[in-house]
């Protein structure tokens, strides 16, 4: 099991200054506003820090260095940075060859500029090695079923996409930093918590009146809230099971008894503390938490035109058919 988040060791000490937590006017602690969870910190620790959990600062400085330098490079001459499914070749970014849309170039992308505040080596904390835990191995014959079966029927129809290019629903929990629009809106009342993210817009009314959760599932679960002290506390299940697999995006999955508990605590005026651990016993062998740095943002949220007008999808899928159409007619049949 992993460590209680309460207990996790805290990052050096770089500050002494004690820190005072805005409130509401009821008296809870005020995370209302703008928040974006965008770093240069990897989710997984690299091998390069193995058995170190915390960065030096001159390790900081290189590694911020070293992002702003690789999207200068990419924004001057690039290829782009993400494959959107497995198999694809991620074009330049000035377009593929002919019949070739292109693909996303860092002019699109938000990489990451600041390593997390509290200087972890990764965002994952527990398991120590800061690496996701081992698959089941049913979890692991299921997915590499998904993914063969994505790879020989990419379009046969909608459901053959992902939520995310369907336009369902966009980064999901725990919250992640994403390719781009990193930002999150918060705003509360006494009753409820609502947390809207700028990917598609997906939207999450939590509330925090002490009703036990509902027995509808949901794409991103069933959320309900307390506060402990000055740290809002969210478990979330009753999921519907119908999302890709979590940070790889393919097939379907069964999560019936998936869990998510996240933590938000203020520790500056310009930090939430974002922490969340996934019980998840149906994908992998053990729990596994994470934490991130949240940081304030004057940015608001923008409109994510995702399909505008509604044609991606019926443009993808009548490709499809086109190209089926013409292999066919090459064939003989």
């Amino acid at each position: 099991m992993p460590t209680p988040l309460a207990a996790q060791a805290p990052a050096p000490a770089a500050k002494t200054a004690i820190y005072s937590t805005p409130r509401l006017a009821d008296g809870r602690p005020d995370f209302s506003g703008f928040w974006t969870n965008n770093t240069a910190t990897p989710l997984q620790r690299p091998d390069s820090f193995q058995g170190r959990e915390y960065l030096r600062p001159d390790e900081v400085a290189a590694i911020e260095n070293a992002t702003v330098r690789k999207d200068d490079t990419r924004v001057k001459g690039a290829p782009c940075a993400i494959k959107l499914r497995p198999g694809a070749v991620c074009p330049a970014a000035a377009g593929g060859g002919p019949g070739d849309v292109g693909d996303y170039n860092a002019v699109f992308l938000e990489s990451g500029k600041k390593v997390v505040s509290t200087l972890r080596t990764s965002i994952i904390i527990d398991p120590k090695d800061g690496k996701l835990p081992p698959m089941t191995p049913e979890a692991k014959q299921k997915m590499d079923a998904d993914a063969a079966h994505q790879l020989e029927h990419p379009f046969d129809g909608p459901e053959d996409l992902s939520t995310g290019d369907r336009c369902i629903s966009g980064t999901g929990i725990p919250m992640l930093p994403f390719a781009y629009n990193n930002t999150y809106h918060i705003v509360q009342s006494h009753d409820f918590v609502a947390i809207v993210a700028e990917v598609m817009h997906d939207q999450r009314i939590i509330p925090v009146d002490g009703r036990p959760h509902g027995s509808v599932r949901q794409w991103m679960g069933d959320s309900v809230g307390h506060y402990e002290g000055d740290t809002l506390v969210v478990e979330t299940t009753n999921f519907n099971g119908k999302r890709g697999w979590p940070l790889l995006g393919i097939g379907k999955r069964t999560d019936e008894k998936l869990k998510i508990t996240e933590r938000f605590r203020r520790t500056a005026p310009d930090i939430l503390l974002y922490q969340f651990t996934v019980d998840d016993p149906g994908m992998y062998t053990q729990p596994y938490t994470g934490e991130i740095t949240m940081w304030s943002s004057k940015d608001p949220v923008y409109e994510y035109a995702c399909h505008e007008g509604n044609y991606s999808m019926p443009l993808i899928l009548s490709g499809a058919r086109a190209d089926e159409k013409a292999a066919a007619a090459k064939n003989g049949k």
